[in-house]
Formats: C-alpha cells, structure tokens, sequence
C-alpha cells in the first residue's frame, strides 16, 4: 500500500479532514491484522513518518483536537437583550408613543420626554443583563482544557515530543506509565502495558494491552488499541495512530452529546410564562383604561398616553436586569467556592434540583487507590490516611512488614511527591500499585532503599489469563520471586504460609480462613490481592518454576476512597429532598460498596441496575424502576443509558442535575437540567457539555449550589412581591382618579418610570443579594409546575400593594379636597394638582423603602434578621428617597415632572403612611409564627 494513502479507523473506515470519519471506502479491520502489517495499512513504518509527510497529513486531518462549541458573536449576545418580552412591550410602546407626538396638535414635550424615557429604561436593562452574561461567559472560555500537551513521536527513526495537536494519522507514539495517550492508536510493541479507561468507561480498573490481533468486536473492547484521553498506568509500548481530533472515540461522544438539545431551565420557563401574562394584563388594562375614559372627550392622543401610562405602570422593567444580576451574584458567590457557572441560569436550576444522578470515580471518589486493611494470620490491621501522601499507619505493622516489602517490590510505579507545579503527591503509574508503595511507607518500609537491597533482575508482566505479576530480586541470601496478584489464582499456586514470622504448611483450613477474609474485604468493595513470596536458585527461573510453591504472606485490600466532604454533602441532599443515583460504569459491588460510605445507599436492599438489564427494559418497565422511592444504583452503563436514564427522570417532571468528569458523562451533561463537569480530572467533552464546571472537583460544592440556588429563587420571588405590589400602588390611585371622575392622572407615566427605576431597580438589585434564608436547605424541592405567581406570593403582592395604594389615594385626594378646588377646574399646571402629584410619588418611594425591609424574610421578624444586615438595601433606599428630593427641589426636574417642593409635614405624613406596609406585614408574619408554633404545640 501507498505510504500516502488514507489511514484506516478501527473499524477500517478512512479518515477524512480533520480526522472526521468518512462513510465509503473499504474497511480494512486494523485490530484484526498481526501487528507487522498494520503499518502498510496505516502508510507508515516502523521508523514513523517522515517530517514532510507528518506535516502534509495535518494538513489533510487538521489539529488533534476536537471542535470546540461556537461562541456566540457579542453583538449577537448585545441583540439578544432587547428580545425579552418585556424590552419588546416597552420598544414598541416606545415607538408608538414617538409616533403619538409626531401626530398630536399642538405637540407636547411631556411625549417625547415619555417616549425617550421608555428607551432609556429598556437600553439600562439590556446594559446590565449584558455585561453580567458577557462577564460570566468570559470568565467560563478561562477554564483551559486538560488534553495532553505534548508525546513522544517517531518521525523518520528520531525520537521527537511534539505537541500532542500536531499528531497525525500514521504517527508512531511512545507510551511510557504516566503517558496520556493523544489519540486513538493501535498497539503494536507492548511491554507490561496497562491503560486507565476510566474516562472513556468509568471504570478504574489497570486493563492490560498487547499487539496480538484480535476478532473484531466494539472499539473499546480491543486489547490491542488505546484510546484519546486515556493514561498508561503499566508498563511501555508503541502504538500507530489510527483516528484522531473529532474521528476518535472522544469525538464519536462529542458528537452524542452535541446533538443533545439543552433544555430550558424551570426559571426561564416560568420567567417566559410570567412575561406573556403580565405584558397581557398590561395590555388589557391599558385597553380598558383609554375605553373607560374615551368619553370624556380628551383627545384620542392623550387619552393613548394615559392608557401607555397605565401600561407602563404594570410592566416590571427590571425584571430582567435583576434577574441577571441575581444569577450573577450566585455565580460570584460559586465561584469563591472553587464552582465556574457557565450559564447564568444555572444556579437557579440547581437550586431546583430533584433528582442528582452521579458518576461514582472522581465525583465521589478522590480518584486515588488507597489500601484500607491488610489481613495475615486471621487478623486484620486497619490502615489510616488516604490518598498518596504517605501520611497514615498501619495497626499493629510489625507482623505485615514483610508482607508490604514484597509488595512494594513488586511494583512498577513511582511516587512523586509536591513540587512547584503541583501541590499533591502522585502516582506514576499504576494507582493499584501505588496504593501498595504507599502503604510500605506508611508501615515504615523505606521502598527506595529496599529496592537497593534487593535490586531486580527479571519480571513476568501481569496480565489478565494468569491475574498474577512476578519480579525476581537478588538479595544476600540468593534470588526471591515477589509475586502479587488476584487471590483466588495465586492462592492455588501456594504451598507454604508466613505469618508473623511462623511458616507452615498452607493448610486446607488456612486455605478457608484466606477464602472467607478475601470475601469478607470483597464484600466490602474493597480490590483485594493477595501476597507472596519465594526462593530461587538462579536470576532467570522459569516462569512456571517462579509462580509455583510460592509461600503466602497475606492479602491487601484497597479502595478509592470516597472525597471526605461528600457524606456531608449527600446528606445536605437528603435533607432537602433530593434524590441522589449513582450512574457508574464500575462494577455494582464496588459500586455500593462506595455508595454506602458516602451514605447514598443506607438500606440493606438497595435497587441496583446493570447496563444488560437496562437493555432489556422498555419505557414502561424503566418508569416504574424510577418510580420506587428505592435507593438506586445503576451500573455498567454506557452513555446512552445515561442519556435515557435521564430522560426517563424527566418525563416524570424531575429537574435533573448529572455530574461526572468522563468522556461516558458528556451527553447526559448536556441533555441534563443542569450538568457539573469536574474541572481538574475532568476532560474537555465533560466540561463543553456541562453548565457548571467544579474546579476542585467536590462533590460538596453540589450541595453549597442547591443552597445558593433555591436562595436565588426566593430572591426573585421577593423582587417580584416587591415591584408588584409598588405597581398595584401605582395603578391604585389611577384607577380610582378614572372612576372618581377626576380629569387628570395622580401619576404621569414619566413620574412611574422614575419610581421604577429610581426606587425599583436599585432595591431590587439589593434584594438579589440577600443571603439564603437559616432554613432553606431543610425544605423540600419547589415542584416543577409550582409558578412564580403562586397563591401565597399573590396574596402578599395584594396586601402589600393595597395597603400601598390606599395610603397613595388618601394622600392624593385629602390634598386635593382640602384646597376646595372643583375636579374640572384642574390643570395640568395647577400649583394644588402638582403639589397632590408630588405627594403621590413621594407616597409610593417611602412606602416602596418600607415594603423592602418586609419582604426580605417570608416569616421571620425583620428585627431578628437585621434592620442594618443589607446596607446595600438601605443605600438604594436612600438613593430613592434622595431621588424623589431632587425632583421635588429641583427646578430643572419639576419641570420634567410637573412637580412641587414638599415641607417637612408633608415628609412626616408620608412617612407615616409608608410605615404601615412594614407594620402590617410584621403582624402577619408574627400570626404565621404563631399558627406555627401551635401546629407544633408549642405554646409561644
């Protein structure tokens, strides 16, 4: 075959540019061809490719990288502001208003003022909402991706390190333990070589490789191909590269998960129901408001005016901007703790979670294999400390001491311990193994010098028929085989025991006590193997010779132990009502095992699923699994499981949050609610996908977000209480004035925009600040179907903003009755009409202040939360008040108001009035106390 020709995919398919796999042209089966000939199928050699050629297949296949998501262009995310309803309403209010000015005889300035004003109102919004989005997207595309930078290469026979995007098709890699292999490669030398899978399958298990063909069957199944994305933990070898970029197995789940839809969040979904109702009723109400006056004979401009006044009065401008800022300072709030939101909306619809499916490694686990007991002569001996950091000890290590030296000899990995760049000690290698070295340490073994004293002269590889590896080590005494391996193969090749230092014939009873501790630590989830050592007559025995009458020294028992903070974390989960499911690919008695120990299974008959029998459940079968209010575990599932796991969950109307940190993660990461994404073992497809990204990879910050994010719900929730009923005090007094008879309006739209974004906006902006209420994390989970608007937040709007409009209109009318002046003899400039307008607007701005304290607690007494604990709510307060000062005192704005100075009684009196909300709502919330307290018979 032409060394220029196309290189074949696994399956034989040719890649196309970028290394996209073509759909014609022959198949030739590279796993299924003996290792010599697959460098004529791939149109390479042993010596690599030639540098011309390596540089005109990239060319051809483009980077070794996989796509990255298209960012939307800033003027495109600019534009998107002004799509929101409610910018759309007030646009177009706007621009009919400029055309009522350009219609009206004689034209009035006041018009134009409202039409500019409206503008105005809807460009501030739009500002806000964008820069907070810009920031919180800017911030996200910081996050760098974790592929390997760099590999060893053969090109034309030279050993060269290239940057991991420049291997092509053809490349012959290096693979060394510790090596992150950059693309889909099959193997064609192996020495003791072992690879990771877990991001691929999420199983941690060391899986051996060879350069033997094997049949054909699924890509990852192939034991003589490695994969993107995937590290050698064993041993060394040489693998031809085959696919790379977006024609890897990583690109075939990029794919899947791009072509997930990302659903709408249960905000968005309530925020967009919200707008349709509230710009209707705005309409509605505008309507009947220019219907109710037309016969009074005003002209059909003014009266369109007024009736836009009164629009304008029901449209909570500030919406959007709060809402953003809100998300926003949720998002600042994450990321103090270590969590990058890469969607503002993400925080509330965690905060709405139901149901959090979970992967088991690297999400609940550090990731990091750590050996729990060592068992020998009937007694087991604990072992403290977890991760690499040989900080710990072993119980009682004196008897074990020979037991972990020959283990730790028969390892291939290396410790690293903290350097400049990284702050944690590391296995290189094989983590199993490490967990071994460690434990040594922990025993007081000193490996380094061990392996001085007993240098190693020849090793049998583990692999998967024999379940055993064996090195051969030259000591003072003559030649010893330290063997390790699974404990049912290795105990059957035992003649003899050693414990504590007593050796004996292995008899069939020390055979069952081995059998039944082996048992015991496997039922615990624990990886168990088993230890053994011995004597040769020369360096070179064979291997039947060096794995045969060997003398048991005991069993080790490991596990990846679970992340500290997430018991803790789970716990929070369950206490506020949500369903935590591992969603594995590991083993189910592992995973339960670790289930278990961070509290997701507390039962003694958990449910668990494998991916077989998920395969053979139809759509009815799997609702009715989730349905049981079970503790499920779901393992050995592929991504596709995942995906419709989570779909099934979502057909039940569960807000569903998917975490893990694997390639296997990425569709059911998009498809998801909401998808966290581990930063630091998290790989890029997981982190595109995801709207959430922890870069500490803790499972803790899961529950610290549900915290936050039901407090962002809440905040909106007293936004909404808190400029609705300040709009029923603002439609109040036009309402009665319409009905009253009287010819003008105690409010012109001019004077609402300015309470709306003098005395609305900033308080509401504090409001988005206030922290998470003491109980929030002990209620259960809002339903998907609960509305913004529910009866109890209705209901509070009313009394508050009734209470708001009686004091308005009493004001408004005791100053208009008590001049003596008739209704029709009013104008617009008369000094009584503005002086009782004047008195209107600072009746709403002082009550508005009030009505802020009350609403920032549903039950408990303001005085117990604080007066003084959200100064940035006092300051937007006074920034209101001031405000309405202004344009009471100021020339220039009492004429854009039509307003007049106020005296100090006229303060007292509004002052007055604005008090009684907060009082009023104090007595409800101290009856709500009350009714509470009797429900729980306690008498207070």
């Amino acid at each position: 075959m032409d060394s220029g020709s196309h290189p074949a995919t696994p399956g034989g398919g040719k890649t196309g540019p970028a290394g996209a796999a073509s759909p014609s042209g022959p198949r030739p089966p590279v796993p299924e061809l003996p290792a010599g000939e697959v460098f004529a199928v791939l149109g390479t050699s042993p010596r690599g490719l030639p540098g011309a050629q390596a540089r005109a297949r990239l060319e051809e296949y483009g980077a070794n990288e996989l796509p990255r998501a298209g960012r939307r262009p800033v003027w495109r995310q600019l534009a998107a502001q002004f799509t929101d309803l409610f910018a759309v309403v007030l646009v177009i209010a706007s621009g009919i208003t400029f055309l009522a000015y350009g219609l009206e005889e004689p034209r009035d300035a006041g018009t134009v003022q409202l039409a500019v004003a409206i503008l105005g109102v809807v460009v501030l919004n739009a500002a806000i909402g964008f820069a907070q989005e810009y920031s919180a997207e800017r911030t996200a595309q910081a996050l760098e991706a974790m592929v390997p930078r760099a590999c060893r290469v053969l090109r034309g026979g030279e050993r060269l390190e290239v940057p991991a995007r420049d291997v092509v098709p053809g490349d012959v890699v290096v693979l060394e333990a510790g090596d992150a292999v950059p693309a889909d490669c099959r193997v064609v030398e192996a020495h003791g070589l072992a690879v990771n899978n877990a991001p691929l399958t999420g199983e941690s298990n060391a899986v051996g490789r060879a350069a033997d063909p094997v049949a054909s069957g699924a890509p990852l199944e192939a034991r003589n191909c490695v994969f993107m994305g995937t590290d050698v933990v064993a041993g060394a070898g040489r693998a031809v590269v085959f696919a790379s970029g977006a024609a890897t197995e990583f690109g075939r789940i990029y794919r899947l998960a791009a072509a997930a839809p990302r659903q709408k969040t249960p905000l968005q979904l309530q925020v967009a129901s919200m707008a349709r109702r509230v710009a209707g009723a705005a309409l509605a109400i505008g309507a009947l408001m220019f219907a109710v006056r037309l016969p009074t004979g005003e002209s059909v401009v003014t009266l369109f005016v007024f009736a836009l006044g009164v629009m304008v009065a029901l449209v909570p401008e500030g919406l959007p901007a709060t809402l953003s800022v809100s998300l926003s300072i949720g998002v600042r709030r994450m990321a103090r703790r270590h969590a990058l939101i890469k969607q503002l909306l993400a925080v509330e619809a965690l905060g709405s979670t139901t149901v959090v499916c979970t992967d088991k490694t690297g999400t609940l686990t550090q990731a990091e294999m750590t050996v729990t007991r060592v068992w020998a002569g009937g007694v087991p001996h604990p072992v403290s400390g977890v991760g690499y950091e040989p900080s710990g000890e072993v119980a009682d290590a004196a008897p074990v001491r020979e037991l972990l030296r020959v283990a730790g000899l028969c390892c291939d990995a290396r410790l690293v311990p903290p350097t400049g760049s990284r702050e944690h000690w590391r296995v290189l290698g094989d983590t199993t193994e490490g967990a071994l070295l460690v434990v040594a340490a922990k025993a007081g073994l000193d490996t380094g010098a061990e392996e001085a004293a007993a240098p190693r002269v020849t090793e049998f590889p583990f692999d998967s028929d024999r379940k055993l590896m064996t090195t051969v080590h030259r000591t003072g005494a003559g030649y010893q085989a330290c063997v390790k391996g699974a404990p049912g193969e290795l105990l059957a090749r035992c003649a003899d025991v050693e414990w504590d230092g007593r050796r004996g014939p292995l008899t069939e009873t020390d055979r069952a006590a081995v059998r039944t501790a082996s048992d015991e630590l496997a039922s615990q989830g624990l990886r168990v193997l088993a230890v053994a050592r011995r004597a040769l007559d020369g360096p070179r025995p064979p291997q039947e010779e060096a794995e045969s009458g060997l003398t048991l020294l005991g069993l080790v028992g490991m596990l990846d132990p679970p992340r500290p903070e997430v018991t803790g974390a789970v716990a929070a989960c369950r206490r506020a009502g949500i369903r935590v499911v591992m969603v594995t690919g590991d083993h189910p008695l592992t995973g339960e095992a670790v289930a278990r120990r961070v509290g997701i299974v507390r039962r003694p008959d958990p449910v668990v699923v494998t991916g077989a029998r998920l395969d053979a459940m139809d759509g009815e079968a799997l609702d009715s699994l989730l349905a049981e209010p079970s503790e499920l575990l779901l393992c050995r599932v592929s991504p596709e499981h995942k995906m419709r796991v989570v779909t099934a969950f979502q057909r039940r109307g569960e807000v569903v949050a998917v975490t893990g940190d694997g390639a296997n993660d990425a569709p059911a990461l998009k498809h998801a609610d909401i998808g966290v994404a581990m930063g630091a073992s998290g790989i890029d497809v997981a982190r595109e996908a995801a709207s959430m990204v922890l870069l500490d990879d803790s499972f803790a910050s899961i529950a610290t977000a549900v915290r936050l994010g039901r407090s962002v719900y809440q905040n909106i929730r007293k936004f909404l209480i808190y400029v609705f009923s300040s709009n029923i005090g603002e439609l109040g007094p036009i309402l009665v004035a319409t009905f009253a008879g009287f010819p003008l309006v105690p409010l012109s739209a001019v004077q609402i925009l300015a309470i709306d974004l003098g005395s609305d906006v900033m308080p509401a902006l504090a409001l988005g600040a206030e922290g998470p209420e003491a109980d929030v994390m002990d209620r259960p989970p809002r339903s998907r179907r609960e509305r913004l608007f529910s009866a109890g937040v209705v209901g509070r709007i009313l009394f508050l903003g009734g209470i708001q409009a009686l004091g308005v209109c009493a004001v408004f009318f005791w100053h208009i009755h008590s001049s003596g002046v008739p209704f029709d003899d009013f104008t617009e400039d008369h000094p009584v009409y503005r002086e009782a307008v004047t008195l209107a607007q600072g009746g709403i701005v002082l009550s508005q202040f009030f009505v802020s304290l009350a609403v920032r607690t549903d039950r408990q007494s303001i005085l117990k939360a604080g007066l003084l604990s959200n100064p940035a709510l006092l300051a937007a307060g006074g920034f209101g008040v001031a405000l309405m000062a202004a344009i009471s005192y100021l020339p220039p704005l009492q004429t854009v108001f039509n307003t007049a100075p106020l005296d100090a009684a006229d303060w007292a009196v509004l002052a007055g009035l604005g008090t009684l909300p907060l009082l009023a709502d104090e007595a409800r919330k101290g009856w709500l106390r009350r009714r509470a307290g009797r429900r729980k018979g306690d008498p207070r």
